[in-house]
């Protein structure tokens, strides 16, 4: 009887201390003010969390490395790419390329989206003819390759720089689009149809689709939009709402962590990076092999029992050998592979050597490598921001596809309340005017002090677009001594129609952004927010103290 007594208590005074802890509530540590908490203003504060990778991307812990320095000569004497220590932040990167299935499920909701808009669905389907050679016979190539269910696991080609950024932005609304509607926070997939549901799947009722920045903004809400389990919104301004019992609720905010970067072409430096995976070698802070190529070893043949002497990449062995002998393919391929074959590296990435080459964000100049940053370095910045429709209430202007408008930055910092005031009176001027007329990037002489819009200590106006930043070539000699300008495009990893060498991750080679080919696709990648640690199970850290409650009495 005693034993169960004491069992008893001590369970009782367990659960006292969950609720006790449960109830209270966090604070400021400015303030001492609690937060969440309705009856004080609302103040919000949500839980910290490492956010998980979107769809089809894993983590790549980011790091030191010498960018370069997996190139053990310079054989083709480019000199575009010599060894530079650099940092890369910790990101997200697909694990395998795009495929064909990927791209036709593009296609697709443009189709049911947009059926209209044949120039929309024409300007996203990828060039075909890439497959065309005058002297080979690749026909079956041009009609098959993209749509036949045989290739829809290989990767897309055929794809410009472009066309890859759009299926970026794409793909980035209708993930985003996607948790929304499956978690309840917008209507649900099976309720879009039903009267006072939505339109058809991908149009909202206000009839345009998704967009993660629109929605962000506030301007995607109200019925036929919203779902059944919205966020409370805790403001003593915010009115009833549709919540359970009538309470005020409100859409996702960037705050809660719900929504998913943007997913975006990798830059150079990232790719790079995520392709030697040199984490795989690394202990204590020593990498204890470098590499050549994406897997250990100076050769390009297996060294395990179960697969020794297959070659490791879809890869051109030499002239007339793209397959190997009959009888006994060596790298199963004669084009591009399924997005899945051949081991992954050490990041758990397919494919970073060989099968196609692969689209990077970068602008190419042969000697970035002298110019940009050691940290997270990039060449291609083109700022801007996004268009007011209504400065007043802070509404973003929308093209005719729920998209927002983006002008070139009108400054490194940020403008005053009166000078955005301004430059938007100006514009609205202006267009109403001539409503083809470009819009102006800084005030009126006179409307504005002449230095208000332009960085301190500048001595010249603001250039929104830094492809050609360190420059020294002039611009008129493009396209007539040199084939580089701000629309060449770097792409890196070697194809199925390449030579070994190409596979080193160090090479760089470079297209025009509107241009494609047969032996280019692209993965895509996200940016990691909050700390950079992946894995930090099992490694020593320094203890962080929690903050101290603040008592008024």
């Amino acid at each position: 009887m005693k034993i169960l007594f004491t069992k008893t208590a001590l369970g009782l005074l367990a659960l006292g201390a969950v609720m006790s802890s449960c109830s209270k509530r966090e604070q400021s540590q400015k303030t001492g003010i609690t937060y969440n908490d309705k009856n004080n203003g609302g103040y919000e504060r949500f839980r910290q969390s490492h956010p998980s990778p979107g769809p089809g991307l894993v983590p790549i812990e980011g790091g030191t490395f010498v960018m370069g320095g997996s190139a053990d000569q310079d054989i083709t004497y480019d000199y575009n790419n010599v060894r530079r220590r650099v940092t890369v932040p910790s990101f997200y990167m697909d694990e395998t390329e795009v495929s064909n299935q990927d791209w036709l499920d593009y296609l697709h909701w443009i189709n049911i989206t947009f059926p209209q808009d044949r120039e929309l669905y024409y300007n996203a389907v990828p060039d075909t003819l890439v497959w065309r050679h005058p002297l080979s016979y690749n026909e079956p190539y041009v009609d098959n390759y993209l749509r036949h269910p045989a290739f829809q696991d290989y990767p897309v080609v055929g794809v410009t720089w472009d066309q890859a950024q759009d299926y970026c932005s794409w793909r980035t609304d209708r993930t985003n689009e996607n948790i929304l509607r499956e978690t309840g926070k917008m209507v649900a997939w099976k309720d879009m149809g039903k009267k006072g549901g939505g339109g058809d799947a991908g149009i909202a009722a206000n009839g345009q689709p998704f967009n993660t920045d629109i929605y962000l903004n506030g301007q995607m809400t109200g019925a036929g939009i919203d779902g059944k389990k919205m966020m409370p919104n805790l403001s003593p301004n915010a009115q009833a709402g549709t919540g359970k019992g009538g309470k005020a609720v409100r859409p996702v905010r960037m705050e809660d962590g719900i929504l998913k970067q943007a997913y975006r072409l990798p830059s150079e430096a990232e790719w790079e990076y995520a392709a030697l995976a040199l984490a795989g070698n690394t202990q204590f802070e020593n990498i204890d092999d470098g590499k050549i190529y994406t897997w250990n070893g100076m050769g390009v043949r297996s060294a395990k029992k179960k697969t020794r002497g297959l070659i490791m990449a879809n890869f051109k062995r030499g002239n007339g050998d793209n397959a190997g002998v009959g009888g006994y393919l060596n790298d199963k391929a004669d084009i591009t592979a399924p997005v899945r074959s051949y081991a992954p590296n050490d990041f758990g990435l397919y494919n970073m050597a060989g099968n196609v080459n692969e689209w990077v964000a970068d602008t190419y100049r042969q000697t970035s490598f002298e110019e940009f940053e050691d940290f997270n370095p990039f060449r291609g910045n083109e700022f801007s921001n996004k268009r007011l429709a209504d400065p007043s209430k802070g509404l973003y202007a929308k093209d005719k596809y729920g998209k927002p408008i983006k002008d070139p930055a009108h400054a490194n910092k940020k403008l005053k309340y009166s000078e955005l005031l301004a430059l938007q009176q100006q514009n609205t001027v202006a267009q109403s005017a001539n409503p083809n007329a470009p819009l102006a990037t800084t005030p009126q002489t006179g409307s504005l002090p002449a230095d208000s819009l332009l960085p301190k200590n500048s001595g010249k106006a603001y250039n929104p677009d830094a492809r050609g930043e360190k420059d020294e070539v002039n611009k008129a000699l493009y396209g007539t001594t040199t084939l580089v300008n701000d629309h060449s495009k770097v792409y890196k990893g070697g194809s199925w129609n390449d030579m070994a060498f190409w596979l080193n991750p160090a090479t760089r080679r470079f297209m025009d952004q509107d241009e494609a080919s047969a032996e280019v696709g692209f993965r895509c990648a996200m940016t990691l927010v909050g700390a950079p640690e992946i894995n930090p199970n099992g490694k020593p850290h320094y203890p962080v103290k929690k903050a101290k409650p603040f008592k008024t009495r």
